[in-house]
């Protein structure tokens, strides 16, 4: 019994005074209230500026029609070339990758992609034709 006495008599009064302590902000950092205002208010500044629209990049564009050339040119020679080693799981992988490749296009031009199983030329057919129609050349 007196180890507990002992104990709340120096913890007690310590994690008070710790507690008191707290509320008094050093020099270096600034009160409480006012950063607790500044965020509340920049919440609600968030909620009422109007969303900037995020900033174009022409750059991104070239690059991925760039890689759709590429990979398009990678799937047409080994659809030509009948002597290429495990040719059909290398055409499947490459047409993965240009579909990859046209669905960040399309996100990009602003077409909207559709859910369709992976490899189906359907949709592929489709989204190129959209991005053809918006200009897009690869």
């Amino acid at each position: 019994m007196s180890w507990i006495l002992l104990a709340a008599v120096m913890f007690v009064p310590a994690l008070v005074f710790g507690a008191i302590w707290q509320l008094f902000p050093s020099p270096d950092e600034p009160p409480r209230w006012r950063t607790f205002l500044a965020t509340r208010l920049e919440r609600l500044a968030e909620r009422i500026r109007p969303q900037r629209p995020p900033e174009y990049d022409p750059f991104t564009t070239l690059r991925v029609q760039e890689r759709l050339s590429v990979v398009a040119d990678h799937v047409r020679s080994l659809e030509l070339d009948p002597r290429t080693f495990a040719r059909a799981e290398r055409i499947i992988a490459s047409q993965l990758a240009y579909d990859q490749l046209l669905v960040e296009a399309c996100h990009l031009a602003g077409v909207e992609v559709q859910p369709a199983a992976k490899g189906d030329p359907a949709e592929r057919f489709r989204e190129e034709v959209e991005l053809a129609s918006r200009g897009w050349a690869w």
